[in-house]
Protein backbone atom coordinates (compact mmCIF):
# COMPACT_ATOMS: atom_id res chain seq x y z
CA UNK A 1 0.00 0.00 0.00
CA UNK A 2 1.20 3.25 -1.07
CA UNK A 3 0.85 5.94 1.72
CA UNK A 4 1.06 10.02 1.12
CA UNK A 5 4.03 11.82 1.92
CA UNK A 6 2.15 13.48 4.86
CA UNK A 7 1.00 10.12 6.73
CA UNK A 8 4.77 8.93 5.95
CA UNK A 9 5.81 11.80 7.96
CA UNK A 10 3.52 11.51 10.48
CA UNK A 11 4.78 7.69 10.90
CA UNK A 12 8.21 9.00 11.07
CA UNK A 13 7.13 11.87 14.04
CA UNK A 14 5.55 9.57 15.96
CA UNK A 15 7.99 6.89 15.70
CA UNK A 16 11.13 8.98 16.30
CA UNK A 17 9.08 10.41 19.17
CA UNK A 18 8.60 6.86 20.86
CA UNK A 19 12.31 6.25 20.27
CA UNK A 20 13.37 9.13 22.29
CA UNK A 21 10.93 8.76 25.01
CA UNK A 22 11.47 5.29 25.91
CA UNK A 23 14.98 5.59 25.17
CA UNK A 24 15.79 8.67 27.32
CA UNK A 25 13.00 7.58 29.14
CA UNK A 26 15.60 4.93 30.40
CA UNK A 27 18.46 7.09 31.08
CA UNK A 28 16.38 9.27 33.33
CA UNK A 29 15.11 6.33 35.27
CA UNK A 30 19.01 5.39 36.15
CA UNK A 31 20.50 8.79 36.01
CA UNK A 32 17.58 10.97 37.92
CA UNK A 33 17.82 10.94 41.72
CA UNK A 34 14.82 9.18 43.52
CA UNK A 35 13.47 7.24 40.57
CA UNK A 36 12.86 3.59 41.22
CA UNK A 37 15.62 2.70 38.41
CA UNK A 38 18.30 4.82 40.17
CA UNK A 39 21.92 3.41 39.59
CA UNK A 40 20.12 0.67 38.00
CA UNK A 41 23.21 0.46 35.51
CA UNK A 42 24.07 0.29 31.81
CA UNK A 43 22.08 -2.37 30.85
CA UNK A 44 19.40 -1.40 31.83
CA UNK A 45 19.39 1.72 29.29
CA UNK A 46 20.83 -0.48 26.76
CA UNK A 47 17.16 -2.46 27.12
CA UNK A 48 15.02 0.59 26.96
CA UNK A 49 16.53 1.76 23.67
CA UNK A 50 16.67 -1.52 22.14
CA UNK A 51 13.15 -2.03 23.10
CA UNK A 52 12.66 1.84 22.28
CA UNK A 53 13.70 1.27 18.42
CA UNK A 54 12.38 -2.10 17.70
CA UNK A 55 8.70 -0.91 19.10
CA UNK A 56 8.45 2.08 16.44
CA UNK A 57 10.12 0.26 13.57
CA UNK A 58 7.48 -2.52 13.75
CA UNK A 59 4.64 -0.04 14.04
CA UNK A 60 5.34 2.16 11.08
CA UNK A 61 8.50 0.33 9.15
CA UNK A 62 5.53 -0.79 6.39
CA UNK A 63 4.03 2.88 6.20
CA UNK A 64 7.31 5.16 6.26
CA UNK A 65 10.32 2.69 6.56
CA UNK A 66 10.78 3.39 10.18
CA UNK A 67 13.97 5.10 9.38
CA UNK A 68 13.48 7.95 12.57
CA UNK A 69 17.01 8.75 12.08
CA UNK A 70 18.34 11.71 9.42
CA UNK A 71 21.67 9.74 8.70
CA UNK A 72 19.35 6.69 7.52
CA UNK A 73 17.08 9.28 5.48
CA UNK A 74 20.58 10.98 3.97
CA UNK A 75 22.35 7.57 3.33
CA UNK A 76 19.53 6.23 1.93
CA UNK A 77 18.82 9.65 -0.44
CA UNK A 78 22.43 9.25 -1.42
CA UNK A 79 22.72 5.58 -2.42
CA UNK A 80 19.27 7.02 -4.76
CA UNK A 81 17.07 4.34 -2.83
CA UNK A 82 15.29 7.22 -0.76
CA UNK A 83 13.79 10.67 -2.87
CA UNK A 84 15.39 13.44 -2.11
CA UNK A 85 12.37 15.97 -2.45
CA UNK A 86 11.33 13.87 0.96
CA UNK A 87 14.59 14.36 2.53
CA UNK A 88 13.72 17.54 4.29
CA UNK A 89 10.71 16.65 4.88
CA UNK A 90 11.15 13.28 7.01
CA UNK A 91 14.24 14.73 8.87
CA UNK A 92 12.08 17.71 10.18
CA UNK A 93 9.26 15.53 11.66
CA UNK A 94 12.13 13.02 12.89
CA UNK A 95 13.52 16.36 14.75
CA UNK A 96 9.73 17.46 16.07
CA UNK A 97 9.27 13.96 16.81
CA UNK A 98 12.52 13.73 18.95
CA UNK A 99 11.85 16.95 20.66
CA UNK A 100 8.16 15.63 21.89
CA UNK A 101 9.59 12.45 23.07
CA UNK A 102 12.17 14.47 25.11
CA UNK A 103 9.53 16.58 26.50
CA UNK A 104 7.14 13.46 27.71
CA UNK A 105 10.43 12.68 29.51
CA UNK A 106 10.22 15.65 31.30
CA UNK A 107 7.02 15.72 32.01
CA UNK A 108 7.39 12.27 33.69
CA UNK A 109 10.32 13.26 35.37
CA UNK A 110 10.18 16.75 36.69
CA UNK A 111 10.08 16.07 40.48
CA UNK A 112 13.56 13.74 39.98
CA UNK A 113 15.37 16.31 37.56
CA UNK A 114 14.45 19.09 40.41
CA UNK A 115 16.13 16.31 42.89
CA UNK A 116 19.13 15.76 41.04
CA UNK A 117 22.14 18.00 41.29
CA UNK A 118 24.94 16.34 39.08
CA UNK A 119 24.45 18.32 35.69
CA UNK A 120 25.86 15.66 33.39
CA UNK A 121 23.14 13.13 34.57
CA UNK A 122 20.59 15.94 33.81
CA UNK A 123 22.14 16.57 30.29
CA UNK A 124 22.56 12.69 29.60
CA UNK A 125 18.85 11.81 29.85
CA UNK A 126 18.83 14.40 27.06
CA UNK A 127 21.71 14.40 24.80
CA UNK A 128 25.20 12.27 24.43
CA UNK A 129 28.20 14.09 26.82
CA UNK A 130 31.92 14.75 25.93
CA UNK A 131 33.32 12.12 27.60
CA UNK A 132 37.19 13.09 28.72
CA UNK A 133 36.76 16.55 26.72
CA UNK A 134 37.71 14.46 23.58
CA UNK A 135 35.53 14.73 20.51
CA UNK A 136 37.75 13.08 18.88
CA UNK A 137 37.24 10.21 20.26
CA UNK A 138 33.31 10.71 20.58
CA UNK A 139 33.59 11.15 16.44
CA UNK A 140 35.32 7.79 15.91
CA UNK A 141 32.72 6.44 18.66
CA UNK A 142 29.61 7.46 16.70
CA UNK A 143 30.97 6.86 13.23
CA UNK A 144 31.54 3.12 14.28
CA UNK A 145 28.43 2.58 16.51
CA UNK A 146 26.37 4.38 13.47
CA UNK A 147 28.30 2.13 11.07
CA UNK A 148 27.37 -0.99 12.24
CA UNK A 149 23.57 0.07 13.34
CA UNK A 150 23.04 1.14 9.35
CA UNK A 151 25.11 -1.71 8.04
CA UNK A 152 22.99 -3.95 10.17
CA UNK A 153 19.89 -2.79 9.46
CA UNK A 154 20.46 -2.16 5.65
CA UNK A 155 21.23 -6.34 5.72
CA UNK A 156 18.34 -7.10 8.13
CA UNK A 157 15.31 -6.17 6.14
CA UNK A 158 17.16 -6.15 2.95
CA UNK A 159 14.95 -9.40 2.07
CA UNK A 160 11.66 -8.33 2.72
CA UNK A 161 10.93 -12.35 3.96
CA UNK A 162 9.65 -11.61 7.28
CA UNK A 163 9.99 -7.61 8.68
CA UNK A 164 9.03 -8.66 12.29
CA UNK A 165 11.50 -10.40 12.60
CA UNK A 166 13.67 -8.18 11.13
CA UNK A 167 12.24 -5.43 13.46
CA UNK A 168 13.44 -7.45 16.54
CA UNK A 169 17.00 -7.89 14.94
CA UNK A 170 17.26 -4.21 14.77
CA UNK A 171 16.41 -3.72 18.13
CA UNK A 172 18.33 -6.31 19.21
CA UNK A 173 21.68 -5.03 17.71
CA UNK A 174 20.55 -1.12 19.11
CA UNK A 175 20.29 -2.94 22.42
CA UNK A 176 24.30 -4.24 21.93
CA UNK A 177 25.55 -1.28 20.42
CA UNK A 178 23.98 0.92 23.48
CA UNK A 179 25.83 -1.61 25.65
CA UNK A 180 29.18 -2.13 23.63
CA UNK A 181 29.59 1.33 22.68
CA UNK A 182 27.81 3.59 25.16
CA UNK A 183 30.32 4.02 27.47
CA UNK A 184 32.44 7.03 26.41
CA UNK A 185 29.77 9.27 25.19
CA UNK A 186 26.35 7.70 24.91
CA UNK A 187 26.14 6.87 22.56
CA UNK A 188 23.73 8.62 19.82
CA UNK A 189 23.98 6.98 16.49
CA UNK A 190 21.04 9.42 15.62
CA UNK A 191 21.29 13.25 15.19
CA UNK A 192 17.68 13.46 15.65
CA UNK A 193 18.23 11.93 19.17
CA UNK A 194 20.79 14.02 20.17
CA UNK A 195 20.35 17.86 18.35
CA UNK A 196 16.57 18.00 19.24
CA UNK A 197 16.66 17.05 22.87
CA UNK A 198 19.85 19.35 23.87
CA UNK A 199 17.64 22.04 21.71
CA UNK A 200 14.96 21.27 24.46
CA UNK A 201 17.45 21.04 27.54
CA UNK A 202 18.99 24.95 26.26
CA UNK A 203 15.10 25.94 26.49
CA UNK A 204 14.26 24.63 29.84
CA UNK A 205 14.75 25.72 33.45
CA UNK A 206 16.37 22.92 35.60
CA UNK A 207 17.84 23.68 38.99
CA UNK A 208 20.69 22.29 38.20
CA UNK A 209 21.01 22.33 34.64
CA UNK A 210 24.31 23.07 33.65
CA UNK A 211 26.20 23.35 30.07
CA UNK A 212 24.23 22.05 27.09
CA UNK A 213 28.04 21.19 25.84
CA UNK A 214 27.12 22.83 22.57
CA UNK A 215 31.16 22.52 21.21
CA UNK A 216 30.71 18.91 21.34
CA UNK A 217 27.08 19.32 19.98
CA UNK A 218 28.69 18.56 16.11
CA UNK A 219 29.67 15.37 16.86
CA UNK A 220 27.19 13.35 17.46
CA UNK A 221 25.34 15.28 14.20
CA UNK A 222 27.81 14.64 11.99
CA UNK A 223 29.75 11.51 13.10
CA UNK A 224 26.66 9.51 12.28
CA UNK A 225 25.66 10.87 8.72
CA UNK A 226 28.87 9.70 7.85
CA UNK A 227 28.78 6.47 9.16
CA UNK A 228 25.76 5.49 8.07
CA UNK A 229 26.46 7.00 4.41
CA UNK A 230 29.64 4.54 4.67
CA UNK A 231 27.77 1.23 5.74
CA UNK A 232 24.75 2.09 3.23
CA UNK A 233 27.34 2.23 0.36
CA UNK A 234 29.78 -0.70 1.55
CA UNK A 235 26.54 -2.70 1.36
CA UNK A 236 25.54 -1.91 -1.57
CA UNK A 237 28.67 -2.45 -3.42
CA UNK A 238 29.57 -5.69 -2.13
CA UNK A 239 25.84 -6.92 -1.73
Amino acid sequence: MHYTLLTRCIAELIGTAIMVALGNGSVANVELKGTKGFHGGWILIGFGYGIGVMIPAMMFGPISGGQINPAMTLALAINSEFPWSEVLPYIIAQMIGAIIGQGLVVAAYKPYYNKTENVESILGTFSTIDAENSRLNGFINEFIGTFMLVFGAVALTSDHVDPRADFIGLGFLVMCLVISFGGPTGPALNPARDLGPRILHAILPFPHKGSCQWKYAWVPVVAPICGAIVAVQLYSAVF
